[in-house]
């Protein structure tokens, strides 16, 4: 007999959890779905910007984070492949944590609210029906159908739907490859440092138990020599940057966290429904320099939940539920998005990335301005 319940979140990470424990605290019988196996390391800057704290309190989650035994992060640091420096501060702390704590961390929360979780399960379609949606699984050999009142994606960016009317976007040649590993040995003052090269940039960032998170992207077709292996590729960037280099070539890295991720892609229009809701990077995903990504996500989720909520009482339809989803979606993300691409393509031009330190320093105030328009307001 086929399982039934109120909401069917297909995505485990941090926009899916967090939706799938917002749902279940209203008291919907949520199942959350994830073909991915957890804990796992992902590519992931694993900074939680001050946007992001407020956005996990809403949902009864900074809490659950800040036990993990966080870093603290007082401000960004960006050294350019010059040598020059510029220093950024951020309106408060930041937090840096593994998404492997991290997930697992939000999967128990999630869980203590009553949330259905099933990971090591793919989802291989879902079918329209009166009254909701059919969603069939595989795991492992075994093939299973659950039935759910609603569905809402947040698979990430390069998921396909399997749905009927689903509508694949069609990009630029990807560009964009993401490679990150932890390292210990490395010493870090409370910041998280950009390092710029040729080629792309690199993020250094403090994690717990005194691990640092390296995260690089990088354009595939200036590092397509360089190795197929993940600590290879790393290898290859920081020597780029001589003072990346300086600061990494004692590093030791950490066996079992290195993961890859390709393409990355920047310049995907937001989307906030494709036949069924969208969260997460399913939605979009500003810059990774940016640091706001993990923020993001998460206030996708927050802007959907009530949405959610409401449809499940009677008291919204489905295609207002799409419209006032896509217009908070806009409201919220389109000005840090447009700056966030702005910036992208500054730092992209050696020339101009390399007059960026001395302009700054005669107009530090413009540079504190212009990274402030690539963030989210604090949620309230």
């Amino acid at each position: 007999m086929t399982h039934m319940v109120d909401a069917a979140v297909l995505g485990a990470g941090l926009a899916g959890s967090s939706l799938a424990k917002a749902l279940a605290d209203k008291g919907w019988e949520t199942a959350l779905l994830d073909r991915q196996r957890f804990p796992r390391h992902k590519v992931c800057g694993e900074f939680l910007s001050p946007e992001s704290q407020s956005t996990l309190q809403a949902f009864g989650l900074l809490e659950t984070v800040k036990v993990l035994n966080p870093s603290i992060i007082d401000g960004i640091r960006l050294i350019f492949a010059n040598g020059a420096a510029m220093e950024l501060p951020l309106p408060s702390s930041a937090l840096g944590i593994s998404r492997y704590s991290l997930d697992s961390a939000l999967h128990g929360a999630a869980q203590q609210s009553g949330v259905q979780l099933q990971t090591g399960t793919t989802v291989t379609a879902v079918h329209p029906i009166i009254g909701g949606y059919l969603i069939e699984t595989k795991q492992g050999g075994e093939i299973s159908t659950l039935q759910a009142r609603t569905v809402i994606a947040a698979w990430g960016a390069n998921q396909r739907s399997g749905l009927p009317g689903h509508r694949q976007e069609r990009l630029a040649k990807p560009s964009y490859l993401g490679v990150k590993s932890h390292f210990h040995g490395v010493w870090m003052e409370r910041m998280i440092e950009l390092y710029f090269f040729p080629g792309g940039y690199m993020g250094i960032c403090m994690v717990e138990d005194g691990l640092v998170n390296v995260s690089a992207l990088l354009n595939r077709d200036a590092f397509t020599d360089k190795g197929k292996s993940t600590l290879a590729i790393l290898d290859a960037a920081m020597k780029r940057n001589k003072r990346l280099y300086e600061k990494l070539r004692g590093a030791i890295p950490v066996e079992g966290t290195q993961a890859a991720v390709a393409p990355v892609q920047l310049h995907r229009k937001l989307q906030a429904w494709d036949t069924i809701p969208l969260t997460g990077d399913a939605v979009t995903m500003i810059p990774p320099l940016c640091g706001d990504g993990m923020s993001m996500a998460l206030r996708s989720a927050a802007l959907c939940a009530p949405l959610a909520d409401r449809f499940l009482q009677g008291n919204l339809s489905s295609l207002d539920w799409q419209q006032s989803y896509t217009r908070s979606l806009h409201r919220e993300f389109q000005g840090p998005l447009r700056w966030g691409g702005f910036l992208q393509r500054l730092f992209d031009q050696p020339l101009v990335s390399g007059l960026l330190p001395s302009a700054a320093r005669l107009a530090p105030r413009l540079a504190q301005v212009l990274v402030r328009a690539t963030r989210l307001k604090p949620y309230s």
